[in-house]
């Protein structure tokens, strides 16, 4: 940990070639936490191609955070890199600072950054791995959000990414799990906080998707077999998550919040 895109095999599809953008955020400008790789970098190729100016939020993953970027620029967008550790409150709040000093503006937060590991003991959970988890997946989004909101003027969103862990929690991803049940409970109640202020507040859930996170954190036997047990049968690309934010994000579901979105491959939510 952190994993990068590069080694991964089969290479992860971001929508590189796929996916058309169609105006929907001309001229707004979204941060997106975790954008290096994965689920973070389908997004920003997303929201670029629909008009967005994006800052791109990672950890230490240089050479994936420049080539999000480059996708980006190569939309005839503005790409700021940020690198960063989100569970320092101080950065957290520059993010904010630097969209507004850079664009004039902030129309899209995404939480989307993680920290996940796998044990197959409670005994084997440090409390230094328990407050990491915590601080990278719940404080985070809480320092975001609470700088983000006094800023953001109606019609703007917030979307966080839960999992699909928080309805169907996988035992060794008990902090984890725990905690993206815990971002399922804090969009639903944001929700409700800024619905006056015209800001939206809502979740993507995915399923298995083959991103970085999985292979470095996971076992070797649970990689072979990752995203098998869906009933489309597979894992699904970090590209099949993108139109979900975007969809959540645009004047399309101008009458959804408080929602949480899954994109799960079919395994059920109920």
């Amino acid at each position: 940990m952190p994993g990068y895109s590069e080694p991964m095999t089969p290479d992860p599809d971001h929508g590189e070639e796929t996916y058309k953008g169609s105006g929907k955020f001309e001229n707004c400008a979204a941060i997106i936490t975790g954008a290096d790789s994965g689920i973070g970098r389908a997004v920003a190729i997303a929201f670029a191609r629909e008009g967005a100016d994006v800052i791109i939020s990672y950890f230490s993953e240089d050479e994936d955070a420049k080539e999000t970027a480059r996708w980006v620029e190569k939309a005839g967008r503005r790409a700021l890199l940020a690198r960063g550790d989100v569970k320092d409150e101080t950065y957290c709040r520059s993010l904010i600072e630097t969209a507004l000093e850079k664009f004039g503006r902030l129309d899209v937060l995404i939480n989307n950054a993680a920290h996940q590991a796998s044990f197959e003991s409670i005994e084997d959970i440090s409390t230094e791995e328990w407050h990491t988890t915590l601080d990278t997946n719940l404080s985070a989004m809480f320092y975001l959000c609470r700088a983000a909101v006094p800023v953001m003027k109606p019609g703007s969103s917030i979307i966080n990414t839960s999992s699909i862990n928080f309805k169907q929690p996988s035992s060794g991803l008990l902090a984890y799990a725990m905690t993206k049940g815990a971002i399922a409970n804090f969009t639903g109640g944001l929700a409700g906080l800024v619905a006056d202020k015209g800001i939206r507040v809502n979740a993507v859930a995915p399923g298995p998707i083959w991103t970085p996170l999985i292979p470095s954190t996971l076992p070797e036997e649970k990689i072979e077999s990752f995203g098998k047990s869906t009933p489309l049968g597979r894992a699904g690309q970090p590209a099949e998550l993108a139109a979900a934010y975007v969809y959540l994000a645009a004047e399309d579901a101008s009458y959804v919040t408080g929602a949480v979105l899954p994109v799960t491959g079919g395994r059920l939510m109920l």
